[in-house]
């Protein structure tokens, strides 16, 4: 018989990222190293001397909720590396519907801001913007980077689409003062190819990702070494809200 204990979690701060959807955001940490976000601390937690040390690590765990999904779990999930069809034990995946929806990401500390309360400058990171923070800890490579770990189902990280931009992508990029950044940002999501797992290997389809103020749309195509590649056709600039 097990003993029955309800805790209640209360966010020490949240995420302004520059992804204000949950489509797109690569599906681990570390994929989009342009990728930027402000962790703001929230009273009382947002006292200098709470983070006093932090600025020593260059990486560090932050614990989350993914607010944005349904409070509800299955036993069974389809992981998008497995092609969306296979089913696993939700414990042996990341999939975002957990029994307390939380989540574990490693991200580059950029720089910490203490004026006026406390920042935190986040790269790398895979938090969809809103995202609740439960804690903060410093990563110890020497002691949480285990050498010769298994990887189950995901030995190696995804495959790598090739990105292109149309000429009307390129005039519109050329034109907004951060278009490097930008163009960037948009390279290392789409590389990745944010759509459904059953989608992979269709080509076509117009879709679009927001990502920090723009609006991106984007198609799959063959390319000439037979590659399925994705072709951003347009950026606009969008509401982030």
């Amino acid at each position: 018989m097990h003993a029955t204990h309800s805790t209640t979690l209360e966010p020490i701060g949240h995420i302004e990222s520059c992804y204000p959807d949950k489509f797109g955001i690569p599906r681990q940490p570390g994929l989009a190293p342009s990728a930027k976000a402000q962790l703001v601390l929230h009273a009382p937690y947002n006292d200098p001397l709470a983070v006093r040390g932090l600025d020593a690590f260059s990486h560090i765990w932050v614990t989350f909720l993914f607010h944005k999904s349904p409070p509800s779990w299955t036993p069974l999930v389809r992981p998008p590396r497995l092609g969306g069809n296979a089913k696993v034990g939700v414990f042996a995946t990341r999939a975002t519907h957990r029994p307390n929806r939380l989540g574990l990401s490693l991200v580059e500390l950029v720089s910490i801001d203490t004026e006026g309360g406390v920042a935190l400058t986040l790269s790398g990171h895979d938090l969809v913007d809103g995202t609740p923070v439960f804690d903060i800890k410093p990563y110890l490579p020497w002691a949480d980077g285990v050498e010769g770990a298994r990887s189950g189902f995901a030995p190696a990280p995804p495959v790598i689409r090739p990105v292109c931009f149309s000429q009307t992508a390129r005039t519109q990029l050329n034109a907004l003062s951060d278009g490097a950044a930008i163009k960037a940002l948009i390279v290392e999501v789409l590389a990745q190819d944010p759509r459904p797992a059953y989608q992979h290997g269709s080509t076509g389809r117009v879709h679009g990702v927001r990502l920090s103020d723009k609006d991106v749309r984007f198609r799959a195509f063959v390319d000439d070494t037979d590659r399925i590649a994705l072709e951003v056709i347009e950026i606009t600039s969008g509401d982030p809200t």
